[in-house]
């Protein structure tokens, strides 16, 4: 019989203070922060996969560290945040963005988002409007002209996957090191960086790691409609949406809304496949400059 993976010690993502709040929903938040620079926030959001962290935004975090407060939330399951076994929702992670931003910037933000947590960046800003300044969402999920399963099956199949019998050893074959980099290897063009298979080694491989992707596995944590039920909703706040190419996820009705809505705006910046911060970050930051300046 095949032993769990281990525990590996969880270094910090980024070279910033780490601090933490305790929320009555989401439970311990972790977050970091740079607070040296002067202006409107920057507070990033990291995707969800089996090992995701604040180290996939890294290069952006960098960059206006020091020239702006930087801030990136580690979200609940994932990173130093709190991983216990409980009921993991889009509500929830919507909760500990809005629970970053009221209760600890506590001030208009430009919110930035990867992939699926796209959609929670878009309900936080719903929910608290006067808390976000703009908004950036890299290869956003919920544009795809294939929708998802109904609810009621992604229940079923969390039920499935989270059976005490395999779910940890399940869960060991998606985390292992060859998963790892065969998994970020689909979203670069060439080999990905190893400090971040390493990182995303260290912190799949922590106690209860396993509870929150395989609720993501499940498709649980993806709203249906996405489209009508958050992003359509935007309709003052400035948007940059960035997507190319991206092994996960399919944008057919990504330029249609853009176009229906002015507020909104599309860049490619390609060559990328959904990490550009990793793969084309001068144009990324150009970009965004430009978008933060002019929005």
């Amino acid at each position: 019989m095949s032993q769990p993976l281990q525990p590996v010690p969880l270094p910090e993502a980024l070279d910033a203070r780490r601090e933490q709040i305790h929320t009555a929903q989401a439970g311990r938040i972790a977050y970091y922060q740079d607070l040296r620079g002067e202006g409107r926030p920057l507070v990033l959001v990291h995707s969800i996969n089996a090992a995701p962290s604040s180290y996939e935004v890294k290069p952006i975090f960098e960059h206006y560290a020091s020239t702006r407060p930087v801030y990136s939330i580690d979200l609940p399951g994932f990173g130093h945040s709190e991983r216990s076994d409980r009921a993991y929702s889009p509500e929830l992670y919507a909760n500990a963005i809005r629970v970053l931003l009221e209760e600890v910037v506590q001030a208009p933000a430009d919110l930035l988002a990867l992939s699926l947590s796209a959609e929670f960046a878009a309900r936080a800003a719903l929910g608290s409007p006067a808390s976000v300044a703009s908004l950036v969402l890299i290869s956003p999920t919920g544009f795809s002209a294939r929708g998802m399963p109904p609810l009621v099956v992604g229940q079923g199949l969390h039920g499935l996957l989270g059976v005490r019998l395999w779910s940890q050893r399940l869960y060991d074959l998606v985390a292992s090191k060859r998963s790892i980099r065969h998994y970020l290897g689909k979203s670069f063009g060439g080999e990905p960086p190893q400090e971040l298979i390493d990182y995303a080694y260290a912190t799949s491989h922590q106690p209860g790691a396993r509870y929150a992707p395989l609720v993501f596995l499940s498709t649980q944590l993806f709203t249906r409609d996405p489209i009508n039920k958050l992003y359509s909703r935007l309709t003052k706040l400035p948007v940059l949406a960035i997507a190319d190419r991206d092994p996960y996820v399919t944008f057919e009705q990504l330029e249609s809304l853009v176009f229906r809505q002015p507020n909104w705006q599309f860049e490619r910046l390609g060559p990328h496949l959904g990490l550009p911060q990793w793969e084309q970050p001068a144009t990324l930051f150009a970009a965004l400059d430009h978008f933060w300046a002019t929005g």
